[in-house]
């Protein structure tokens, strides 16, 4: 979605061979209009919303962003030579690495994918290619952009989908046949009945009487006819006939997943020659007998398929993934090792000099186009306890200027995710068991002794950060939720004291310890 320039931004007569106020915008990279309110103080502030602490991290990512606001900004000359900051974040499991991403993306609405590095293999190797995350985030842009789009056509593609269905419900007539005068009815007989439609209680429609003779007649059919369908627009828009059967007809695409393939199935297939091959296939018209509720959702996703060009949305999905697009390496400690080594430190050196020139900037083909990648931002994060960012090769540590740590989550900290954050684990639990319509409390000195006891059980054990909180939880309220439907209603206090007599055989228990929490 290109930005439209302010008519003091060019001139109303631009000369000859300067581009006009519109052919700059059509060339302009893509850049969200909400980017202008978010300075990264803002940014900071609304990750703080969802995330505790680790604030060196916040400020870099949030940096990091508005630098691409910055960017689109410098002269076009320079703007291409302007290469995003890459961050690498190193810190222990369940520390927030991956929620500070995922919520950064989510907050400026950018074409995100999350990948873990060990997947990856060598090239040569059977496996997956780095070449993949980048079209798994292309084809996250196109969804994103298509989703968009189609909510911005639904209106319109919910009332062609209901009078569509309202033709099923109600067939329309044939066209009608020259006039000719009606016969004279013989003697004794009477005149016949003008022709009717009736509505019945569950929502059918059917004509009675002759065909009409004159024109005058067939307006008068056509008018009740009109009343009829207005009658079932009102049946429909109240849901009283969700239950009826219709039949429509259904565009089948043929099946490709039974042709012959590589193994690993379309992973370095070329995706213009599977897209083709899916074109030149016949496709099949099936005709299916649904519910009226089916068929409403199939007829409006029909509609807005024929609304959306698809065109403009990969257009603009290419611009918004190369521009915008956000690619998180997560597990990077996991294809690192001594330079030089042997056996798996060999393939895993291989990767990452398979990464570095997708970071680095190249072009990769996908089944939508090329996509450069050197406007990509990549985060790359590992918590590094066997190896250190120092192992990865030197290219590719240069490709990561922006290094933040991570610290250790203390038992202070544990007490503010459990309370402040939108999300927080206390209001998840209290939603759930409000389901049920029975409130749910946690005491001051619960929510503490709850705390004090994931940072001792991480301090023992393997520490998992947050995620420990959910062991916890998770054991603590495994009774109260069980029983919960078979109780009925009634108010659950979780003081320190419970907390103590539901946890303490667990904690004190090594054994139990180490395969409950």
């Amino acid at each position: 979605m290109a930005r439209s320039l302010r008519e003091d931004e060019l001139p109303l007569d631009a000369p000859e061979g300067e581009p006009t106020a519109d052919e700059a915008a059509a060339k302009a990279p893509y850049e969200p209009s909400w980017l202008d309110e978010l300075t990264p103080r803002q940014i900071v502030a609304e990750l703080d919303k969802y995330i505790v602490g680790q604030d060196a991290a916040k400020k870099a990512v949030a940096i990091a962003l508005r630098n691409r606001w910055r960017r689109q900004r410098v002269e076009e000359e320079l703007r291409d030579e302007i290469l995003p900051n890459n961050i690498i974040m190193i810190g222990p499991t369940g520390v927030g690495k991956t929620e500070v991403a995922r919520r950064l993306a989510r907050l400026v609405g950018a074409p995100f994918v999350k990948v873990e590095a060990s997947k990856f293999t060598e090239v040569g190797y059977v496996g997956r290619d780095v070449d993949a995350m980048v079209r798994d985030l292309v084809d996250v842009a196109v969804n994103m952009v298509r989703d968009e789009r189609e909510a911005d056509v639904e209106e319109l593609a919910a009332e062609r989908a209901e009078e569509r269905l309202l033709d099923l419900l109600l067939p329309p007539t044939p066209e009608p046949a020259p006039l000719r005068p009606p016969a004279p009815a013989p003697a004794g007989e009477k005149e016949a009945e003008p022709r009717t439609f009736v509505v019945t209680p569950a929502g059918a429609a059917r004509s009675q009487g002759p065909e009409p003779a004159d024109e005058a007649e067939r307006r008068q059919l056509d008018a009740r006819r009109e009343r009829t369908r207005e009658k079932l627009r009102k049946l429909l828009r109240a849901e009283k006939l969700e239950e009826r059967l219709v039949e429509i007809e259904v565009q089948q695409s043929p099946p490709i997943e039974n042709l012959m393939l590589p193994m690993g199935g379309f992973e370095g297939v070329d995706f213009n020659f599977v897209e083709t091959l899916q074109e030149m296939l016949p496709k099949r018209k099936k005709r299916r007998t649904v519910s009226v509720a089916e068929a409403r959702r199939v007829l409006l996703q029909d509609e807005l398929d024929k609304l959306v060009d698809m065109d403009e949305v990969v257009n603009e999905a290419l611009d918004r993934a190369e521009q915008m697009g956000i690619i998180f390496l997560d597990e990077i400690d996991k294809i690192t090792g001594e330079r030089g080594g042997i056996g798996p430190d060999v393939s895993r050196e291989g990767v990452q000099r398979d990464l570095l020139p997708i970071v680095e900037g190249s072009t990769v083909q996908t089944k939508y186009g090329m996509v450069r990648t050197e406007h990509m931002l990549f985060i790359a994060a590992g918590a590094f306890h066997v190896s250190k960012p120092a192992d990865l090769i030197p290219e590719l540590q240069g490709r990561f200027p922006i290094r933040v740590e991570f610290k250790p989550l203390t038992q202070e900290d544990f007490v503010r995710i459990l309370r402040e954050p939108k999300n927080a684990l206390l209001r998840q639990y209290q939603a759930l068991v409000g389901a049920e319509g029975v409130p749910l409390e946690f005491t001051d000195d619960g929510i503490l002794e709850i705390a004090r006891i994931a940072y001792e059980v991480n301090e023992r054990m393997e520490n998992i950060g947050a995620r420990r909180l959910h062991t916890v939880l998770t054991t603590l309220l495994e009774d109260v939720l069980f029983d919960l439907p078979e109780e009925g209603a009634r108010h659950i206090r979780v003081d320190a004291r419970v907390v103590q007599e539901r946890l303490r055989s667990i904690v004190e228990d090594e054994d139990l310890r180490r395969y409950i929490l």
